[in-house]
């Protein structure tokens, strides 16, 4: 068993068993929402498409968000703590990286896992229990390098205990450079920009540093048009 990460999702990665990961902030709210009672996640790339959704599935949500803020006329923004009560059966979502990189993963990958803080412990041993290869993509911030990202990769390739690439060890090092989740996510420059978006946002970097607090592993099932369809 061999684990690579990614640290961009440009980067041509494959591996039998992917992982995605966009901790600030959404597959943190994706494994949120899942866990408060959502059934499905339907991850957008661009906005146009998860509004379209609004029109073919009735009492769909909308959730994302772009540069931070919530889109105009979306019904909740990017945080997971607007997912603790279900508005519908139906999430359809769209940021700025994360939803993106899902739908890459779909294409490389035979399955896919979505992965945050909240649910660091099962995923990890979900994805060892496959016992095949992982290549863990990191959402990254509008294609270049996120520490933040870099770091979840980190932690999740330590506890996959097997092979690593390169790129895999440098993640390792990295993740152990840092005393607590907190500390790094808040250096990156993700948890820059949600500090410097006021005391609202920036409480969202506590709430997706707390590990492994969830013990749900949200899977890609399928496509659904230009959406890709998570569910646990």
């Amino acid at each position: 068993m061999h684990v690579h990460v990614a640290f961009t999702p440009d980067e041509s990665a494959s591996a039998p068993t992917g992982i995605v990961v966009d901790v600030i902030r959404a597959t943190s709210t994706i494994c949120q929402a899942l866990a408060s009672g959502y059934e499905r996640v339907l991850c957008a790339a661009e906005v146009e498409e998860a509004r379209a959704l609004r029109d073919e599935i009735a009492g769909v949500t909308l959730g994302g968000e772009r540069l931070g803020l919530r889109i105009e006329g979306f019904d909740l923004g990017n945080s997971p703590r607007e997912y603790l009560d279900p508005r519908s059966a139906v999430l359809a979502m769209s940021t700025t990286n994360g939803t993106r990189a899902i739908v890459t993963a779909a294409e490389r990958c035979e399955r896919v896992l979505i992965a945050s803080l909240l649910n660091l412990a099962a995923v990890t041993e979900a994805a060892r229990a496959y016992g095949e290869d992982v290549a863990i993509f990191c959402a990254g911030v509008k294609g270049s390098f996120a520490l933040d990202d870099a770091y979840v990769a980190g932690r999740i390739a330590k506890g996959l205990a097997c092979d690593r690439s390169d790129a895999a060890e440098a993640a390792v090092r990295l993740a152990g450079s840092y005393a607590t989740a907190e500390e790094a996510l808040r250096q990156s420059r993700s948890g820059q920009n949600l500090i410097n978006n006021g005391s609202e946002l920036e409480a969202d970097i506590a709430y997706c540093a707390r590990e492994s607090v969830l013990d749900i592993v949200p899977r890609f099932r399928k496509m659904h048009g230009a959406a890709a369809e998570i569910s646990r």
